[in-house]
């Protein structure tokens, strides 16, 4: 995955890298010459500094020499000077006939034994030679492998070259010689902070999973090689995140050979004891268990000694702490697998029968099937998963499965695993156990939650909602027959992901199934099924009756059906989604958000628009492919608002195809209705009028689906300004006796404005009275301006007071939503009534003046059409990066597409 490149990616290093350009700087003037020394651990950085440097000499015309140490060569008298002088001494007519015998005989092209002296002053002699054309970069890497022949020349030069357009940069190890003989103060290369760690690993690694992204930044703890190193270790599947990480992520030759170096010399008794605390090393693990499983009287001399070499630390809780993350992991990796299951073994007898982790040593340390200990394992699965850790109670699954010696149990083992890999965010994984399973013999017990297992990746990550009807509905009927095993619950979430494939294609077999088994579900599944049939009067305060008199656990077993039932309701009363904020893996936080983006929508917060975005590459990067579609519908709700019919045909491009395939009805009647506002907001409303028809002609209700009764508001918009007087009425009469008004809060507030703009002129002022009065109006922020748009230029155009406060109000909240269209309509409204207003402008700063010189930069790029991807290839940053940077540059332009990037720059 990661790109092939011909130097290496330098992230962050700003005091390094203005050090080095110092220090060319002055030896390009002439002035003196001068030296920099990196220190720093291995894998830190020091070589690719060293490139950098190399790179901007050559190309301002330095003679650059270059030596580099190797451990293979540490023996080999002068071997470092001769691979940085040689080829001045083949070029060089100045030498004394003295001078170059020294260094032949140093480089041995004679025979000789020439003083170190005479050596370091024929060097110094090729210098000032050299300088006479050029200034001149020496640059030894790797000083503490180098032969301590070249070292004591190369630090007499350091020593001599101070008058002379030289500059030395070395690089050496914090332990190396240089580090202490050098008179040169030493600048030490600290591991990368978070955030530049962060960024190298996304420049390397573009398309890597979150989950893997997150386990190499821990573990590399800022070292830029493990940075670059450890994902190229990863299988493709663990990359992309569609097998879960292994326990110790593999270290690779480079890696492993770093880091694990200083364990090679260890004694048995050292080796055993660093193995026994890098296994117990966790936040609830002391000293006592591990010092105990080492049996050993000398523990605390041989943790002395440990000490002393710097190869770890014992701190005060107990914990032995490494150097390195990488170096507990090489321990780790370096023991044969039969030392590592000889330590789990001893760990695991020094802890309680009852303390869990003795389970995760058993299981570390069992070679062959076990079914005692599956078992035990599988309820600590489950037990896990129950408490939010579906992710973590996968892997257990995963290994009681392995350990099963029944066929049998072990596809039961493997199916709930399945299950709880794509409740805790490993998708991709659940799709490669369900692939596994296909071709297994399923047990016939299990065959509920196979279908389950099933739908789950279908739905989720392929957008393919065919099984869904197929399976489900069987799976219902065995799971509610008399004395049948449910699973923990399983009839619940087996009746919602029905639920979810009938509302999103109205399959009519699904939902003759939901109505079949409507009697088998809890009062919270039975209420979902009616919001999204037949919501009827109070439906929304049931809900929220319902919500209030669970239990925190009964809560987040119906999490999903509770933010779906408030997302058919548009019912945000008492922020239901922040009771499950935090709880379980992101199958449960992705609802979550999808129910704040739908509240943000509703509730004016549109400065949050692009988190749509954010989490939909989100969802798409860990494989929820229909959270992903759901997320872009969601921001195409704010791009309809705003009029942005570009940006609203963008989305169309990318989710319209997807939901055709998947007959996503929801998803293309919504994108009809979104269509629809768009034209509304620039009046065209014969357009309009047309989009609202083919989901609900006037005075008809088509299904009783809740979200059709939203468009009372905007149907009767568009057939009162097209002279459509009757249907008007006749739409808000089926309404009416739908019960629409009664639905929720904003159900009521849609009802109450159509009804004024439909109204004969003696009954208007009346009912848009009535229409400000429904209780919580002020919270649906975009309605309540229309209706103030409405009522403003009702009163403009029949001369009565009072229209340019409600026309200033409307026109205030517009601009802040930057629904611009909207705001015109305000401003023409306004002029007309003689106040004076300035034209909008689609948000507070336009132009490129308000954007950063890298703002700037990525903005003219992206308004070319080069994708995120591109644009990082080019300024060397991750694509989340770049996805970042215009999250900032849309507001500040005043857009919310790159389609209008280029439109908004030259308007700067």
């Amino acid at each position: 995955m990661a790109e092939d490149r011909r130097f290496p990616v330098l992230v962050g290093r700003q005091r390094e890298t203005e050090l080095l350009t110092a220090a060319l700087v002055q030896a390009e003037d002439g002035a003196s010459g001068s030296t920099v020394l990196l220190r720093g651990d291995a894998g830190v950085g020091k070589s690719t500094l060293v490139a950098r440097v190399e790179r901007v000499a050559c190309g301002r015309g330095f003679t650059v020499l270059r030596a580099v140490g190797t451990e293979a060569e540490t023996d080999f008298a002068f071997g470092a000077l001769h691979q940085a002088f040689w080829s001045l001494l083949q070029r060089s007519d100045a030498l004394s006939a003295h001078q170059r015998e020294a260094l032949e005989s140093a480089f041995g092209v004679r025979s000789g034994t020439p003083s170190g002296f005479a050596v370091g002053a024929a060097a110094l002699a090729l210098l000032e030679e050299a300088v006479w054309t050029a200034p001149v970069l020496l640059l030894l890497d790797d000083l503490h492998w180098m032969d301590s022949s070249s070292a004591t020349v190369f630090a007499f030069l350091h020593r001599r070259c101070a008058e002379l357009p030289v500059a030395i940069v070395g690089a050496t190890r914090p332990d190396g010689p240089a580090a202490q003989t050098w008179s040169a103060e030493a600048v030490d290369v600290p591991a990368l902070p978070r955030e530049d760690a962060a960024l190298l690993l996304g420049t390397c690694y573009p398309e890597l999973a979150a989950p893997a992204k997150e386990r190499v930044l821990t573990e590399a703890a800022g070292n830029p090689l493990a940075l670059v190193e450890l994902p190229r270790q990863l299988a493709a599947a663990q990359q992309w995140g569609a097998a879960p990480l292994p326990e110790r992520l593999p270290l690779g030759r480079k890696l492993e050979r770093m880091f694990a170096e200083r364990l090679g010399t260890v004694t048995p008794e050292v080796g055993r004891l660093l193995l026994l605390g890098a296994l117990a090393t966790g936040p609830d693990s002391g000293s006592a268990e591990w010092l105990r499983a080492l049996a050993d009287e000398n523990a605390r001399e041989i943790l002395d000694r440990i000490e002393a070499e710097g190869l770890a630390r014992l701190d005060p809780a107990g914990h032995l702490v490494f150097r390195h993350p990488l170096v507990r992991t090489a321990v780790v990796s370096t023991a044969s697998d039969t030392a590592r299951r000889e330590a789990h073994r001893a760990l695991s007898e020094t802890l309680a029968p009852d303390d869990p982790r003795r389970l995760v040593h058993e299981a570390a340390a069992a070679l062959l099937p076990d079914e005692d200990l599956a078992h035990r394992l599988q309820e600590a699965g489950r037990d896990l998963a129950h408490r939010g850790g579906e992710a973590e109670g996968a892997l257990l699954l995963e290994r009681a499965a392995v350990l099963s010696p029944s066929s049998c149990d072990r596809v039961r083992r493997l199916t709930w695993a399945a299950v709880m890999a794509a409740r805790g965010g490993q998708l991709r994984h659940t799709v490669a156990l369900v692939e596994e399973l296909k071709s297994s013999t399923v047990p016939q017990d299990t065959a509920p939650l196979f279908s389950y297992a099933v739908v789950y990746a279908d739905q989720s990550h392929h957008v393919d909602f065919e099984s869904s009807a197929a399976l489900l509905p069987a799976a219902l009927d065995t799971l509610t027959a008399p004395g049948a095993d449910t699973f923990g619950g399983l009839v619940e979430q087996v009746y919602f992901k029905l639920l979810l494939a009938a509302t999103y294609t109205d399959d009519p077999w699904a939902w003759r199934a939901l109505e079949r088994h409507r009697e088998n579900v809890s009062e919270v599944g039975r209420l979902c099924l009616r919001a999204w049939t037949a919501p009827g009067p109070d439906a929304a305060a049931a809900l929220m009756a319902t919500a209030e008199g669970m239990t925190q656990e009964q809560e987040a077993g119906a999490a999903w059906l509770l933010l779906w039932t408030a997302s058919a309701l548009d019912c945000p009363e008492g922020d239901l989604w922040q009771r499950f904020s935090g709880l379980h893996g992101y199958a449960t936080q992705g609802s979550v958000a999808k129910a704040k983006a739908h509240q943000d929508y509703l509730l004016g917060h549109w400065d949050r628009a692009a988190v749509c975005l954010r989490e939909a590459e989100m969802a798409d990067e860990l494989g929820y492919h229909t959270n992903g579609l759901m997320f872009r519908l969601y921001h195409a709700h704010f791009l309809a608002g705003r009029g942005d019919e570009a940006g609203l045909r963008e989305i169309e491009r990318t989710i319209g195809p997807i939901a055709t395939r998947a007959r996503m009805r929801y998803v293309l009647d919504r994108l009809s209705h979104l269509r629809g506002l768009a034209a509304l907001a620039h009046r065209r409303y014969e357009e309009a009028y047309a989009h609202f028809c083919e989901l609900t002609p006037p005075g008809r209700l088509p299904g009783g689906r809740p979200w059709h009764h939203t468009l009372v508001l905007d149907l009767v918009t568009a057939a009162v300004h097209t002279g459509r007087q009757e249907e008007a009425r006749a739409h808000l009469a089926a309404g009416a006796g739908a019960g629409s008004a009664e639905i929720s809060g904003r159900h009521a507030l849609l009802c109450a404005a159509a009804t004024a703009l439909a109204a004969d002129d003696d009954e208007a002022e009346a009912a848009y009275r009535a229409a400000y009065a429904v209780p919580g109006a002020e919270q649906w922020v975009f309605d309540l301006a229309r209706l103030r748009l409405a009522h403003g230029a009702w009163l403009r155009r029949r001369h009565r007071p009072g229209a340019r406060e409600a026309l200033r109000a409307a026109h205030h909240v517009f601009r802040r939503l930057r629904a611009t269209p909207w705001a015109a309509q305000c401003e023409e409204e306004l002029r007309a009534a003689g106040d004076s207003v300035a034209p909008t402008q689609n948000g507070p700063v336009t132009g490129a003046a308000g954007l950063t010189g890298q703002e700037l930069r990525i903005a003219r790029l992206a308004a070319t059409g080069l994708t995120n991807k591109q644009i990082g290839r080019q300024l060397q940053l991750s694509p989340r990066t770049v996805g970042a940077h215009l999250y900032k540059i849309f507001p500040k332009l005043g857009i919310t597409t790159r389609a209008a990037l280029a439109h908004a720059l030259d308007g700067g």
